[in-house]
């Protein structure tokens, strides 16, 4: 069972999709970046330009990959999805104060 799983993520990461732990990477990407960017950036305006780039990037897929007819119910979807994950991660303990940003 264990190798026709993992012939499953290969073969799916072959075709571009993320499984958990390839998901997770391609978000620490973003955050390694953020990350560096806040060395001369303040968190709280860099924070906006990542929520613009999100937005943009998502209207792109929407609009030119997705060729979503319905803006109204996409960004219902979106905005739920960005809702769940922000509550997720502001319950996540291991987000501690550091006295940066």
């Amino acid at each position: 069972m264990d190798d026709e799983n993992r012939r499953s993520r290969r073969a799916a990461a072959k075709d571009g999709h993320l499984d958990t732990p390839a998901f997770l990477r391609a978000a620490d990407k973003f955050i390694d970046l953020a990350n560096r960017e806040n060395k001369t950036i303040l968190a709280t305006e860099l924070h906006m330009a990542f929520l613009f780039a999100s937005a943009r990037y998502s209207a792109f897929v929407a609009k030119v990959i997705q060729d979503v007819d319905d803006h109204e119910s996409f960004v219902a979807h979106m905005t739920k999805q960005y809702q769940e994950m922000l509550r997720q991660h502001l319950a996540d303990e291991s987000i501690e104060p550091s006295g940066e940003g």
